[in-house]
């Protein structure tokens, strides 16, 4: 029995939520919260099993409510998220403070919940039975010195195109409609010892990898439920001169994997951005597959672009980590695949060709996954030359690359 507890600010969403769980045989509801204090309160006199958290809420907000919760007492968390862009942004921060998965709200706080009730209940079963840490966050603000600040990240600034996409990663080459919202790394570091990298995890700093020379290679990363938050991870630990591209596609619907990756962005030394049709593949960016779009890697006369599409779905994922595993796969030894948390075995059948053609491997390990589904499948086929925990990930790729 799944005990859960549902916290939205909208009276009519915790009464649809409630009657859904409630009509569900392996369901049972404890109660329900007004606003994210409520929520905390609840979590800690109840325990459930699961907690539904609406993003926008108020006295607290779903992630400062979350944050608290994930440190002091930590369940399984499914956000609740608008499709609107500041909706979409602090999804991906809630996946980064330690959230399992979540559902988005398409018609707002009053939606047609019965166009999505599979989705809800397929991915409430999945995060109640999902392996969460407590988050020991970096210190609070009181015990730190008065008037310190974390260093920001610096980064290299390239010089705009006329007609680039990227303008640089530097807060003059933004234009000012455009900055990150107050709270992010870039305007208030300070904020990011709560809001960013929780230390149970270990707060990454880049692997100082020296002089790489040039590589041909490429690194090919798949993730699903849990992706966001090891992303985190492992991608602010590469440094900004990894001398190959690096391509993802983690499960995420369409709109979010642009608040993911230029989340990542603002908080890492190598270069983050969503993929985009054609575009070449350079060293010391990484590329995010966006979400409906499949993604395979294309040789262009020697050139590595990314091609999507929108075909079929593949094992019901669209983007699949099983097609772009495919795409590369010919890469034989220059290529370097890493699985990691995920639910289902998305990616088991490509890494399959991928070794058969020299390809090397590295899967996350149990203890560290949030679902050990994905790993698991590349594991126990025997197809994983390394299996590391998830903060040793970023070390082994830099090391497989330097091979």
């Amino acid at each position: 029995m799944i005990r859960v507890l549902i916290a939205d600010d909208s009276a009519f969403m915790r009464q649809v939520l409630a009657d859904l769980f409630r009509k569900q045989p392996d369901f049972e509801v404890l109660g329900t919260a007004m606003n994210g204090k409520e929520a905390v309160s609840k979590v800690k006199q109840l325990k459930p099993d699961l907690l539904t958290l609406d993003v926008n809420m108020p006295v607290m907000d779903g992630l400062e409510a979350l944050a608290i919760i994930m440190e002091e007492c930590p369940i399984p968390v499914v956000m609740l998220s608008s499709l609107t862009q500041k909706g979409t942004d602090a999804t991906v921060r809630a996946l980064g403070l330690g959230a399992v998965d979540f559902i988005s709200k398409a018609g707002g706080s009053i939606s047609r919940i019965d166009s999505i009730e599979q989705e809800i209940l397929q991915k409430c079963r999945a995060a109640a039975n999902a392996r969460v840490q407590k988050m020991n966050f970096a210190k609070k603000k009181a015990e730190e010195p008065a008037g310190h600040l974390a260093p920001p990240v610096m980064k290299r600034v390239e010089i705009p195109k006329r007609q680039g996409l990227k303008l640089g990663t530097g807060p003059s080459s933004e234009p000012a409609a455009q900055k990150p919202a107050f709270g992010s790394k870039r305007n208030n570091p300070l904020l990011q010892s709560r809001s960013s990298v929780p230390a149970s995890i270990g707060r990454p700093s880049p692997i100082m990898a020296g002089n790489f020379g040039h590589s041909n290679k490429l690194v090919v990363i798949g993730t699903s439920t849990g992706g966001p938050q090891a992303l985190q991870n492992v991608i602010t630990s590469l440094p900004g001169n990894l001398p190959c591209g690096v391509v993802i596609v983690q499960h995420m619907p369409a709109g979010f994997t642009k608040a993911l990756a230029d989340r990542l962005d603002s908080i890492s030394q190598i270069s983050v951005k969503e993929a985009e049709d054609g575009e070449e593949i350079r060293a010391g960016h990484v590329y995010i597959a966006p979400g409906d779009f499949h993604l395979r890697v294309k040789d262009d006369g020697g050139i590595r672009r990314i091609k999507l599409s929108q075909e079929a779905r593949v094992g019901n994922h669209r983007p699949a980590v099983n097609v772009m595993y495919d795409s590369v796969a010919p890469l034989g030894r220059k290529l370097v695949a890493v699985i990691m948390t995920g639910m289902g075995s998305d990616g088991c059948e490509g890494m399959k060709k991928i070794k058969a053609s020299g390809g090397y491997s590295i899967a996350q390990d149990e203890p560290t996954c949030v679902v050990y589904g994905m790993p698991k499948a590349v594991v126990d086929a025997g197809l994983a030359d390394e299996v590391r925990p998830l903060q040793d990930i970023a070390g082994a790729i830099v090391e497989a690359v330097k091979r």
